[in-house]
């Protein structure tokens, strides 16, 4: 398929991002991530409208512990960007990153899933079990047929969505999803990977991958899912922020009651907005070693 491929120049000087650029080949288009530290691996899984530069507050004291792996998917950050919205799907993401973490051989692995990260991220995980060891769900959810999905700020944000498509303004969409008030430094690098408007397909396909309803296409794999978690007892962390009107509260407390592993318990982040990574990316850094080290 045609792609895009963004200029490394976007990418430089970006501040908290120094981190050496790592690629890898899938179905001949080139995906980046970043690999970091060293130790037992840990998969940092980021969302919608963002690339690895989400994580970057977190990456630095992840790697005193772990090697930490932040992928960009397939039209994000670094990794080429294919130019159709018809291009991306649910498969597309999930074969990619399961590919890199075949590729890396990664074992005994923890996955940190935020947004879409938990569609993808969950879904590989219950398909190769063998590899992973812990589960870190932040402010994240699968389909699920309850009357509460799905929730009001989700639609506004998928109405908005497809209203807007390849015209989608990331930075202002990041400081939406923020209680910070972000600087232009900090904007220019969430804006960085989509310096023209054909680049975009893939930021304006994920809302309307999302399905609403049973029949929707995703819904079946993403059902499946859920039930391969309700029987997995794999150790669990329920990070939550406390204003995220995507994933209010309730969702957190119903991803702690999916997975065994949480023992129902949500670890509320207090300050914090849909993108907690920027608003609280430290604090929730240290909480993650704290847990895996307990």
């Amino acid at each position: 398929m045609d792609c895009y491929r963004t200029p490394d120049g976007a990418f430089s000087g970006l501040a908290g991002y120094a981190f050496m650029p790592h690629y890898t080949d899938f179905e001949g288009m080139r995906m980046h991530y970043v690999d970091e530290g060293r130790g037992d691996p840990i998969l940092l899984l980021h969302g919608e409208p963002t690339w690895s530069y989400l994580y970057r507050k977190m990456i630095p004291l992840l790697a005193s512990t772990f090697r930490v792996i932040a992928p960009d998917y397939l039209g994000f950050g670094r990794s080429d960007k294919p130019l159709q919205i018809a291009d991306y799907t649910y498969d597309l993401h999930t074969r990619s990153i399961a590919s890199l973490i075949e590729t890396l051989d990664l074992r005994k692995a923890t996955v940190v899933v935020q947004d879409w990260g938990g569609p993808i991220g969950l879904r590989v995980a219950t398909e190769r079990k063998d590899r992973f060891a812990r589960i870190v769900a932040l402010n994240t959810g699968l389909f699920s047929s309850s009357k509460n999905w799905p929730t009001p700020g989700f639609m506004q944000w998928r109405n908005f969505a497809e209203r807007v498509g390849l015209d989608m303004q990331v930075g202002r969409v990041i400081q939406a999803s923020t209680t910070s008030e972000l600087d232009e430094e900090t904007l220019r690098g969430y804006e960085a990977p989509w310096p023209v408007r054909e680049a975009r397909a893939g930021v304006a396909a994920f809302p309307l991958l999302v399905p609403l309803t049973p029949d929707d296409p995703n819904a079946a794999a993403m059902l499946h899912v859920m039930d391969e978690l309700r029987d997995w007892e794999i150790p669990a962390l329920v990070c939550w922020s406390d204003g995220d009107p995507v994933f209010p509260p309730a969702a957190g407390r119903a991803m702690a009651r999916l997975l065994p592993g949480a023992r129902g318990e949500v670890h509320e982040v207090k300050g914090a907005s849909h993108m907690l990574q920027e608003d609280k990316g430290e604090e929730i850094a240290q909480r993650i070693v704290d847990w895996c080290s307990a």
